[in-house]
C-alpha cells in the first residue's frame, strides 16, 4: 500500500529546450477531458493507498490548468483518499501560468506547498532556456505566493546554462534568498538526448560552460545557501530546518508511491509501474474504465541493491550502516579506495559522499558499485 501519490499533468505552454519529460502543448478542451480521466484513475486506484502522507502534482505544468480543473482534481483527492494530519500537498507551478485565482483554489483544496519553476532571475538566461516568463514575473509570482499566505514554497534554479557566469549565478542565488523560500533546488543543467539543447550542442550552435566553471557554481550554491541558513540535504536540494521535501525523500528512501496520470511511474511493493504515455490512449482506456497501467516490472535483488546505493548516496546524510548491513553490503571494504581519495567518508552511523565526491557523484557511485560486484 502506498502513502505517497504522484499525479502527472502533461501540459505546457511550450517545451523548454532541456526538457525530456512527457509533455505537450496546452489545449483547454483536452485538459478538461484529461481531468475527467485523471479523476477516474484516482477513484480506480484508491484501494492501493493508505492514509496519504504526500500528494505531488508535477508535470509538465500543473499551474497551466484552468481553475475548474485544479478544483476538481483536488476535490477528487479529498473525496477518495484520507490524508494524515500534516500531509504535504505540493503543486508545481511556473511564473507564466500562476494566478491569484488559481492560488486561492489550491489553498482551499488543501495545497500547503508550492514548487515554483523559476530556473534563473536573468532574462537572457531565461530566453536561452526557452522559458516563457521574465525575471520580474518570477519575482512577482513568488511575492504573490507569500501574499496568499503560502510560506512553504520552493524555488527551482539552474546552473551550467550556456552563457551563464559566476556573477549572474550569484545574482540569481541572491534574489532567490531575498524572496525567503523555505526550500531551494539548484540543478546542474544536463543535456538530455532528443532535446533541442542536445541538438544545438551537437550542431555547435551553443556550448555548455566548462567543467571548472560548473564546479565553481556548485560550490558557490553550497556556500551561499548555507550562509543563508539553507541545509543541503540532497545533491540538488536545500531547505531551511524542518522544510525538507517529504515526497522526494520517499523517492530517495525507495518508499512505495502511486503514479497517476499519463506516463506516470510508481513503485509498489517491489514493482516499478508505468502508465501508458500516449494521452489519446490514456483517455480512451479511462473512458472504458480500464487500467492505464501498461508496465509492472519486478525489481531483482541486484537492481534493488543498486537503487539502494545510488539513491541513498544522493542524500547528504548518505546510507545508514544498519540498513547496509541488512543488505549484506561491505561498504568500507568496497569503498576503501574512495575513502582514501576523500570521495567518501564513514561516520558512526552513515557512509556518505564527501563534498568532493558529490561533485562527481555518478562516477563515484559507479566505482563503488563495481567494488561491491554489482
Amino acid at each position: 500500500m502506498a502513502e505517497y501519490v504522484y499525479i502527472h499533468i502533461p501540459f505546457c505552454v511550450k517545451k523548454c529546450i532541456y526538457c525530456d519529460f512527457l509533455s505537450m502543448p496546452y489545449d483547454e478542451s483536452l485538459a478538461l477531458r484529461y481531468t475527467d480521466a485523471l479523476c477516474s484513475e484516482l477513484q480506480m486506484k484508491k484501494g492501493s493507498a493508505e492514509r496519504l502522507k504526500t500528494v505531488f502534482l508535477g508535470g509538465g505544468t500543473p499551474s497551466i490548468l484552468p481553475e475548474e480543473c485544479l478544483d476538481r482534481i483536488l476535490a477528487c483527492i479529498s473525496e477518495n483518499y484520507s490524508l494524515t494530519d500534516h500531509a504535504e500537498i505540493t503543486v508545481e507551478a511556473n511564473p507564466g501560468t500562476l494566478t491569484e485565482a488559481k492560488l486561492r483554489i489550491m489553498l482551499s483544496g488543501g495545497v500547503n506547498r508550492l514548487s515554483l519553476g523559476v530556473q534563473s532571475f536573468q532574462d537572457r538566461e531565461l530566453k536561452t532556456l526557452g522559458r516563457i516568463h521574465s525575471a520580474d514575473e518570477a519575482i512577482r509570482s513568488a511575492e504573490m505566493v507569500l501574499s496568499a499566505g503560502l510560506v512553504n514554497f520552493s524555488l527551482d534554479l539552474m546552473y551550467g546554462i550556456p552563457g551563464q557566469s559566476i556573477k549572474t549565478w550569484k545574482n540569481s542565488l541572491d534574489q532567490a534568498v531575498a524572496l525567503a523560500p523555505r526550500h531551494i533546488s539548484a540543478y546542474e543543467l544536463t543535456p538530455e538526448q532528443e532535446t533541442p539543447l542536445k541538438r544545438a550542442l551537437d550542431a555547435r550552435e551553443t556550448r555548455m560552460p566548462d567543467e571548472e566553471l560548473i564546479l565553481e557554481m556548485s560550490d558557490l550554491a553550497i556556500d551561499h545557501l548555507a550562509a543563508s541558513g539553507y541545509e543541503q540535504y540532497e545533491i540538488s536540494n536545500y531547505a531551511l530546518p524542518g522544510y525538507h521535501c517529504i515526497h522526494n525523500m520517499n523517492y530517495w528512501d525507495r518508499g512505495n508511491y502511486l503514479g497517476v496520470g499519463a506516463g506516470a511511474h510508481g513503485f509498489i511493493r517491489g514493482f516499478r509501474t508505468r502508465n501508458i504515455s500516449d494521452i489519446a490512449e490514456y483517455l480512451e482506456r479511462l473512458s472504458e474504465n480500464a487500467d492505464p497501467e501498461v508496465e509492472r516490472t519486478g525489481i531483482s535483488s541486484e537492481d534493488a541493491l543498486k537503487e539502494f546505493v545510488f539513491l541513498g548516496l544522493r542524500k547528504v546524510e548518505g546510507i545508514r550502516l544498519a540498513d547496509a548491513s541488512q543488505f549484506g553490503l561491505g561498504l568500507a571494504a568496497a569503498g576503501e579506495e574512495l575513502l582514501r581519495l576523500d570521495l567518501t567518508e564513514m561516520t558512526e552511523h552513515h557512509f556518505r559522499l564527501t563534498r568532493k565526491g558529490r561533485h562527481i557523484a555518478n562516477e563515484v557511485i559507479v566505482r563503488l558499485l563495481e567494488g561491491l560486484g554489482l
